[in-house]
């Protein structure tokens, strides 16, 4: 009972706080663009205020005489004009109003006419530039600002500091230009406003922001919790209950019927009830279904016994032999595969190689791969050239072919004596060959059509010769079309870079390079095809042939 309240608890409370944190991210994304809307149209409207109080200023000045007062002492009049602008000053709250002539050459230099300072309106601690004082412009936006007024592009530049920098507070800075009696520019009035308001006339917008948003959540809050638990808390415990009885008993009982005006709760009451007639009916046939399934698993378990010991399997395969060195591996995605190779005498002088692909994968797979590689074996032992060998093997298969499968076969019978190989490729995957001085590389064979298909095909041959100390790897595309998570492909590029690790180590070291090369690319995701592999180095009749 406990645990039930806890989760009714636990319930409420999730869902109110979603419903809470909800309008709070509405409240703040609200709060966001109105101050962002309310700072940009309240600059707007405080820099066309400080505009007009920039440009009357002007009127205190006499902008025939800005080059005069340079020149010589402070007269009679720029002492009038500068206490005019001082009194201004204090009158309109400003903390600066300066007078400057600019360098028209490059604009980056300024020198003062008048200087105006009230400190006490931003707390601030300016100190008045004397008439002469010289200065460079601040940055290259004051020289775009001050050429633009010179050049009367604009009747007004405005430029916002609304954080603290170097010591000054937040404020605006308005340019005006100044003119002479024939409407000529000579110098620039710039005033400079606290902007203090503009965050002061912020804080009661949040703070109304901030109580509606509190109200909003608390009324929501509530309408929610006494809804809820009529119609979603409590309907939702009994299917809980209902579902961890039928957990623990697995017998059918009482239907949960309209227990919620929700929609879906009332359909999920619905599908309770049905999954419990259904699960009852299921656990019936599942005993049956399990018998059923553990006589296949036992049955696929032999089939893949059976095709393990159709193919050698045991390494070293002639131990007697040491004119050449082999190995070969074979790992189905599934129980069994369709992948296969052999390796066998022809006589005492040829050995025949053979690795073939089927199409498909499974118990068909597996028994079509079985059939062919018989019938390459007995045909082989009958002799013949690889090419004709294929030849007689697509013939036998098509004949009775009515599943449509098809196989890839790549065969070759070395002369051990010589080091002469012929091979046939029906339709398989390109060679590797490393001669004994050099790295593995593509062998790009001739390809004939994959066995299976076309009745009246026949079969190339091609010839090379190994010289001591060269390997041939064969193998099935599952190899190359391995995949990692992203579905991207091993490829062959990453085989021969594996196989190139080390490549004058034996056989066997190569494949379990490979292997491990794979299985490092996919990682943990689930084998896509089968992989098979085989290798054989050449050694030669110089080492010894037969050791008795």
């Amino acid at each position: 009972m406990n645990n039930s309240k806890r989760y009714r608890r636990s319930l409420a409370v999730s869902i109110i706080g979603n419903i809470v944190l909800l309008l709070v991210i509405i409240g703040l994304v609200v709060s966001i663009l109105g101050v962002v809307l309310f700072t940009e149209s309240f600059k707007k409207e405080y820099a066309v205020t400080t505009y007009h109080m920039a440009d009357t200023a002007t009127a205190l000045i006499n902008g025939d005489n800005l080059d005069a007062y340079l020149s010589g002492e402070k007269t009679e009049d720029y002492l009038l004009s500068k206490g005019y602008l001082d009194s201004y000053c204090d009158k309109m709250s400003v903390s600066l109003i300066y007078v400057i002539k600019v360098d028209r050459s490059d604009y980056g230099r300024f020198v003062s006419v008048f200087n105006s300072v009230n400190n006490e309106v931003d707390n601030t601690s300016y100190t008045a530039w004397e008439l002469g004082h010289k200065r460079d412009t601040t940055n290259n936006e004051y020289r775009r600002k001050y050429e633009a007024i010179y050049s009367k592009e604009s009747a007004y530049e405005t430029v916002y500091r609304l954080k603290t920098t170097y010591g000054q507070h937040p404020h605006i800075t308005t340019m005006v230009p100044v003119k002479n009696s024939a409407g000529d520019v000579t110098g620039i009035l710039c005033m400079q406003r606290p902007s203090r308001e503009i965050t002061e006339a912020r804080r009661p917008y949040l703070r109304s922001i901030a109580l509606t948003t509190a109200a909003l959540a608390i009324v929501a809050s509530l309408v929610t919790l006494i809804y809820n638990r009529s119609q979603f808390i409590i309907p939702v415990q009994k299917i809980k209950d209902e579902a961890t009885r039928f957990a623990k008993e697995n017998t059918k009982g009482e239907d949960l019927g309209n227990i919620s005006r929700i929609k879906e709760l009332y359909e999920l009451a619905g599908s309770i009830d049905t999954m419990e007639t259904e699960m009852v009916t299921s656990i019936e046939n599942l005993k049956n279904v399990t018998a059923e399934k553990e006589r296949i698993g036992t049955e696929l378990s032999l089939a893949q016994t059976i095709q393990e010991n159709s193919i050698p399997n045991i390494f070293p395969p002639f131990p007697g032999r040491n004119d050449f060195d082999i190995y070969a591996s074979m790992q189905a995605a599934r129980e069994v595969g369709g992948d296969f190779y052999n390796f066998f005498f022809v006589d005492d002088d040829h050995l025949a190689l053979v690795i073939g692909d089927v199409s498909g994968k499974g118990i068909p797979a597996s028994l079509f791969m079985m059939v062919t590689n018989i019938l390459i074996t007995d045909r082989t032992n009958m002799g013949g050239t690889p090419g004709e060998i294929l030849t007689y093997v697509n013939k036998k298969i098509c004949e009775h072919n009515r599943a449509d499968m098809f196989v890839t076969v790549w065969l070759g019978i070395l002369e051990l004596s010589t080091g002469k190989l012929i091979a046939s490729n029906a339709g398989h995957e390109y060679p590797a060959i490393k001669r004994a001085d050099g790295l593995f590389e593509l062998l790009k064979d001739k390809h004939g059509f994959v066995i299976g298909s076309i009745e009246d095909i026949k079969y190339k041959d091609y010839e090379l010769t190994l010289s001591p100390g060269d390997k041939l790897f064969v193998y099935t595309d599952g190899v190359r079309e391995a995949r990692d998570k992203d579905s991207e492909l091993f490829g062959t590029k990453r085989m021969l870079e594996a196989l190139n690790e080390a490549a004058d180590v034996a056989p066997e070291e190569i494949l379990r390079n490979v292997s491990r090369a794979v299985e490092g690319f996919v990682k943990e995701e689930e084998q896509f095809d089968d992989l098979t592999m085989l290798c054989i180095e050449y050694k030669g009749k110089g080492n010894g042939g037969n050791d008795d």
